[in-house]
C-alpha cells in the first residue's frame, strides 16, 4: 500500500491483475523530459509562492535532473506497480531527497500534469514533422533542374487528360505539403495553451502563479476554464486529423509513383535502394517502400477513428478513458515520421524515363482541350466547340493518328472559323505553351511559381 500516492482511504491492496491492466508506464515514459520541464517549472513557481524554500527548490530541481539524465541513459527502472511515467518520477524524487520531493505536487493533478505533458510532447512533435515535411518540398524542388522542360501526360478518373510540365507536378505536391504545414501550425496554436493549474478539474486554493509556469514553459496562453484544461483532448484529436491528412497525401504520391514504376507506364525508376526484390523471381524490383507508405496510411485514419470514438461520449471533467489516447497518437507520429523520413530521399533519388514518355507523349489526344478552347476564342459557344472536336477525335481515333495529322480541310469542314492557326494549339508542346491562366502549367507561369518556392524554402 506504501507505494500508492492515493491510497490514504484504502484498506486493501490493489490487485496484480489490476495494476496489470490499469498501468500506461510501458507507453507513456517517452513522456519523460516533458514531465521533467513541466515539474521543474512547478517547483520554481511553487519556490515564489512561498510553498517551496529556496533550498527545497534547489533540491527538487536537481533531483529532477538527475532522474531525466539517468533515464535517458536507459538506468532508470520504470515500475508497473506505480502506474505511469509521473508516478515513477515522483517516487524515484523522494527516494532521492526524501520528504521535500512530496511537496512537489502541491496545486497540480494527474489530470492537468498529463496534460501538460502531452502538449509539450505534441508541440515538439508538430515542429519536427513540420521539418520533414519541409525536407519533402524540398526533394520535390531540386528535382527541377534534371526534369526542365520534361512533360507528362496528366490524368483524371487516371485516363490521359492534358500535358503538363513535370515541375507543375513536383509543385503540386509542394503546395499540399504546404497546406499540411499550415495546417499544423495552426493546430499548434491551439495546442500550446497551459493547462497545469487546474488541478483535477475545479482548481486550487494554493495561490499559484499560473502565468509563470507558462512563460518558463514557452506557452503562448493558459486555459482560462479548469473542468475544460484538465478534461479535453481536442487537441489531439486535431493533430492525429492533421496527421491523418499528411498520411492521405502520402498515400496518394506512393500511389501514383507505384503505377508509374510499373512495365506498363514505364515512367520512372525508383532508386534501388528504396526497393527489395523477390526470394522467387530474380527479375523483380519492387517499390516496397512506396507499397509500405500507401498502406501505413490505413493505420494513421484508424488511430483518428479511434480518437474521435474515444472521446464522443466523455462527460465532464477528467475519465480513465482518455488513457487510451497516448498509444494511438504516438503509433501516428511514429508512422508518419517514418514515411516522411523515407520519402524525401526517395523523391530525390528517382529519375523520370523522359524517353519512354516523350515517345508516347501524343497519344491520348492531350491536346483536344486547347483545341476545343481555340475554336471558343474565334466565337464558337463552348458546347458546340466542345461536340466539334469530340468528332475530330473520334474521327482521329478511328485512323489511329494524332489531331495534328488531320488536313486543314477535314478541320475547316467540322468548322470554317479552324484555319492554318489551329496547328499553333496542336501537339503537346503548343498545347502546353497554350496555357495562360494563372496556377496553370504554361511555361512561364511554372517558372514564376518555380522561383517562389525557391525564395519561400531558401
Amino acid at each position: 500500500m506504501a507505494t500508492k500516492p492515493w491510497s490514504g482511504v484504502f484498506d486493501r491492496a490493489t490487485d496484480r491483475r489490476v495494476e496489470k491492466f490499469s498501468e500506461s508506464v510501458r507507453f507513456d515514459q517517452r513522456l519523460y523530459a516533458h514531465d521533467i520541464r513541466g515539474s521543474i517549472a512547478h517547483a520554481h513557481m511553487l519556490s515564489k509562492v512561498g510553498i517551496l524554500t529556496d533550498d527545497e527548490r534547489h533540491l527538487i530541481v536537481t533531483g529532477l535532473e538527475e532522474i531525466g539524465r539517468q533515464i535517458a541513459s536507459g538506468d532508470f527502472l520504470f515500475r508497473q506497480e506505480l502506474e505511469d511515467v509521473h508516478m515513477n518520477i515522483e517516487r524515484a524524487l523522494i527516494d532521492r531527497v526524501g520528504d521535500v520531493g512530496r511537496k512537489l505536487h502541491t496545486g497540480r493533478s494527474r489530470n492537468d500534469q498529463v496534460s501538460t505533458d502531452l502538449r509539450l510532447w505534441v508541440r515538439d512533435e508538430i515542429d519536427t514533422i513540420s521539418a520533414r515535411l519541409e525536407s519533402l518540398q524540398r526533394a520535390f524542388l531540386g528535382r527541377a533542374d534534371q526534369d526542365a522542360g520534361a512533360l507528362l501526360p496528366g490524368y483524371t478518373h487516371l485516363q490521359r487528360a492534358q500535358p503538363v510540365l513535370a515541375i507543375h507536378y513536383w509543385l503540386a505536391y509542394c503546395e499540399k505539403l504546404e497546406r499540411d504545414r499550415q495546417r499544423l501550425a495552426d493546430c499548434r496554436l491551439r495546442v500550446n495553451q497551459l493547462p497545469l493549474g487546474a488541478a483535477a478539474l475545479a482548481g486550487t486554493s494554493i495561490p499559484i502563479d499560473r502565468q509563470m509556469v507558462a512563460d518558463e514553459l514557452e506557452f503562448d496562453g493558459i486555459l482560462a476554464n479548469s473542468l475544460d484544461a484538465s478534461s479535453d483532448r481536442d487537441f489531439v484529436v486535431e493533430f492525429a486529423s492533421c496527421l491523418a491528412t499528411i498520411a492521405t497525401h502520402l498515400s496518394g504520391w506512393a500511389e501514383e509513383w507505384i503505377l508509374w514504376s510499373t512495365t506498363e507506364f514505364g515512367f520512372l525508376r525508383l532508386p534501388q535502394e528504396f526497393c527489395t526484390g523477390s526470394s522467387i523471381m530474380p527479375q523483380k524490383i519492387n517499390p516496397d517502400v512506396l507499397e509500405l507508405i500507401r498502406g501505413r496510411s490505413g493505420r494513421v485514419v484508424g488511430n483518428l477513428m479511434s480518437l474521435l470514438v474515444l472521446v464522443k461520449g466523455l462527460p465532464l471533467a477528467y475519465n480513465r478513458d482518455l488513457q487510451e489516447d497516448k498509444e494511438r497518437l504516438f503509433d501516428s507520429v511514429d508512422t508518419v515520421s517514418a514515411c516522411l523520413e523515407l520519402a524525401a530521399p526517395l523523391v530525390a533519388g528517382a529519375a523520370l524515363n523522359r524517353e519512354r514518355i516523350a515517345a508516347r507523349l501524343e497519344e491520348g489526344y492531350l491536346d483536344a482541350t486547347t483545341l476545343m478552347e481555340h475554336l471558343i476564342q474565334l466565337g464558337v459557344p463552348q458546347r458546340s466547340a466542345h461536340e466539334i472536336i469530340g468528332k475530330l477525335v473520334a474521327s482521329a481515333m478511328k485512323r489511329g493518328v494524332p489531331l495534328a495529322s488531320l488536313p486543314l480541310e477535314e478541320l475547316r469542314a467540322a468548322h470554317p472559323a479552324l484555319d492554318e492557326t489551329v496547328y499553333e494549339v496542336l501537339g503537346v508542346e503548343r498545347a502546353v505553351a497554350a496555357f495562360s491562366s494563372y496556377g496553370s502549367t504554361n511555361p512561364h507561369q511554372v517558372a514564376h511559381q518555380l522561383e517562389l518556392w525557391r525564395q519561400r524554402l531558401s
